[in-house]
């Protein structure tokens, strides 16, 4: 784990948590180690439906959840992540997730006020380093796994390392010179939703609109360097 900012895990006062997981066992489990390493559960939520309302009436100092909620299973807990931290910027953010999910971290990131975190689940090796990093995150900190480090230099250095498995997908068939409506067809998807994968990884590529560059040319190069 890598960890940056004034926080620690040693203060007095036990951490106020707020945990949104939606597997029972997790989540319960996750409010008895936290009880252990002495912070104080404030609430335990499914999802992140009510999350500002709970953050509001239970004044958690940290917020732990999973990146990938109900009712998508996408992005709902980095969105509710990011909602907690503009409209409560003073409550710190820990991410626990199973994936390394390199735009979702990069937007956490991207608030130089601290008090943020992203950990993988299965490498958390202990309740002294959980309990740490809620500690550090409480204290306006930033801890990292390692693993997130090093995809977050990888993708820093390879644009396509940002794209989504189907923006891929749909990149190789650009590659292949198919029409929307041919990767629709090929993907067994809607033609917009296939427009929508493709402005999407033309953002990521940094390829906005232009009269004289042709972005799937673009896109297809980029695609080419890799391979």
């Amino acid at each position: 784990m890598t960890s940056s900012g004034t926080g620690s895990g040693g203060t007095a006062q036990p951490v106020r948590v707020l945990v949104v997981e939606d597997s029972v066992l997790l989540r319960e489990g996750l409010v008895r180690l936290l009880e252990e390493a002495g912070c104080v559960t404030v609430g335990a939520l499914p999802d992140t439906t009510d999350i500002l309302d709970q953050v509001r009436a239970t004044r958690p100092e940290v917020v732990l959840l999973d990146v990938r909620l109900p009712p998508s299973f996408r992005d709902e807990g980095v969105r509710a992540a990011l909602a907690v931290r503009r409209a409560e910027p003073q409550v710190g953010v820990l991410v626990l997730s199973q994936y390394v999910e390199t735009i979702y971290a990069r937007e956490l990131l991207a608030d130089a006020r601290g008090g943020v975190g992203y950990l993988l689940k299965d490498r958390v090796a202990s309740l002294e380093e959980l309990s740490e990093a809620v500690g550090r995150v409480r204290g306006g900190g930033t801890v990292l796994d390692q693993e997130v480090v090093r995809r977050l230099l990888v993708t820093a250095t390879d644009p396509l390392a940002t794209l989504t498995g189907r923006e891929l997908e749909v990149l190789e068939l650009i590659a292949q010179g198919r029409s929307n409506a041919s990767i629709a067809e090929r993907l067994f998807v809607g033609t917009g939703a296939v427009e929508k994968h493709v402005s999407s990884l033309f953002a990521k590529l940094g390829l906005p609109e232009s009269p004289s560059d042709h972005r799937r040319v673009l896109a297809v190069l980029a695609y080419l360097q890799r391979h």
